[in-house]
């Protein structure tokens, strides 16, 4: 047999029992996000563009192909003759002129603020007077002086295990002005001249491929390419 002794009548009436609550009004996750953005983006952009070309592609091609063909001959003969004369006397001229006034000072960010932080009064009943007692407070809850219950109302059993409060206002103010000038002169002569024969799978074939090229291109450009940008941005942020 156990030594052990069970509680008292006496013992087990002063026990007490705190009971949960029901589950569904357990939170686990509390979020709350309040975010006011007010973003002004501006990217004014400014191109001049002036370009003088010379551009030359004769192309000339021949082919002859004998594919299981026997005592056949294939032949492909090819001859360009390419005389080019370009010429440019002229100018490339490009300009442009911005002019950008943004003004992006005046947000408002997160809407009227109703709440603020004033403090409408009451009569405060409570006070500091020291009436003798030994009374804690004469509020609910907490720790009453001179017994053992403690409120567990805002406890872990009913709270939030995360409560996240988030608060954003941002005032976010982009400006990306751009300025851009190109100018050239170019001068392009690609003359292709190709020959294709080819004997497959052919026996006592003659397969003969010729290909002559003379090609005289002048290219010249007399003038200037110019391209002048002129931006002015007034910003105030």
């Amino acid at each position: 047999m156990s030594d052990e002794l069970g509680l008292t009548p006496e013992e087990l009436a002063a026990e007490s029992a705190t009971a949960l609550p029901d589950k569904e009004v357990v939170s686990i996750l509390d979020l709350n996000a309040d975010i006011n953005l007010a973003i002004d983006a501006a990217a004014p952009i400014d191109l001049a563009v002036a370009a003088n070309a010379n551009i030359a592609a004769p192309i000339e091609a021949a082919a002859s192909a004998n594919i299981l063909s026997a005592g056949s001959a294939a032949q492909a003969v090819t001859e360009q003759t390419a005389g080019i004369t370009q010429g440019i006397n002229a100018d490339a001229t490009a300009h442009s002129l911005q002019d950008s006034a943004i003004d992006q000072s005046n947000d408002t960010v997160g809407g009227t603020d109703t709440g603020g932080t004033t403090d409408t009064g009451g009569t405060d009943t409570g006070g500091t007077t020291d009436t003798g007692g030994t009374t804690a407070g004469a509020g609910t809850g907490g720790l009453t002086d001179g017994s053992t219950t403690i409120d567990t109302s805002t406890g872990a059993a009913n709270g939030d295990l995360l409560d996240v409060n988030v608060n954003v206002d941002g005032d976010v103010d982009v400006a990306a002005p751009i300025d851009g000038a190109v100018a050239a002169n170019a001068n392009a002569a690609a003359p292709i001249d190709a020959s294709v024969a080819a004997n497959v799978g052919s026996i006592d074939s003659v397969a003969v491929s010729s290909a002559q090229q003379d090609a005289t291109i002048d290219q010249t450009i007399d003038g200037s390419a110019t391209a002048t940008t002129d931006q002015t941005s007034d910003i105030q942020q």
